[in-house]
């Protein structure tokens, strides 16, 4: 389905000062994400954490008009190095995030290819495809400057 405007695939790279471990744990400060991220509503975790078979549910609310409900059901996870994950729900597909110590902290790779399943949205997306990545890259860049402004909470 390469090149469909239902279809996102990102790939970033981000540097947070501090190492692997502590970026993990702050990522497991889950009470903490609707306050964080402003996008993210009625965010719940089922299972212990950042481990394998813990699902995340929530709705995402991009800078436009439409909420996206999803569950992301964590695969294998290997602390601090790795998170793989599936995505289901008003988007379908797979992420990844690699940790790696950099000098001055850890270096946050992402890679994901998802696709929008809400018929609204893959109308819209026909119509001005640049519309659904813009949002997407928003979304993005809103959750990188809000977990740095909030890492050693």
């Amino acid at each position: 389905m390469a090149g469909s405007p239902y279809l996102i695939e990102y790939r970033g790279a981000f540097s947070f000062p501090c190492p692997p471990d502590e970026v993990w744990s702050a990522m497991q400060r889950f009470e903490r994400y609707e306050r964080w991220w402003g996008w993210l509503r009625e965010f719940r975790v089922d299972g212990p954490g950042l481990e394998t078979g813990t699902v995340l549910h929530g709705v995402v609310v991009p800078p436009l008009p439409y909420r996206l409900g999803v569950r992301i059901v964590l695969g294998e996870c290997v602390r601090p190095q790795r998170i793989d994950a599936d995505i289901h729900g008003d988007l379908e597909g797979a992420a990844r995030l690699v940790l790696e110590p950099e000098r001055d902290g850890t270096r946050a790779s992402v890679s994901s290819t998802i696709e929008v399943m809400q018929r609204p949205i893959r109308l819209a997306a026909r119509v001005a495809p640049r519309g659904l990545r813009w949002a997407h890259d928003r979304i993005v860049e809103a959750t990188v400057a809000s977990f740095r402004r909030h890492l050693r909470e």
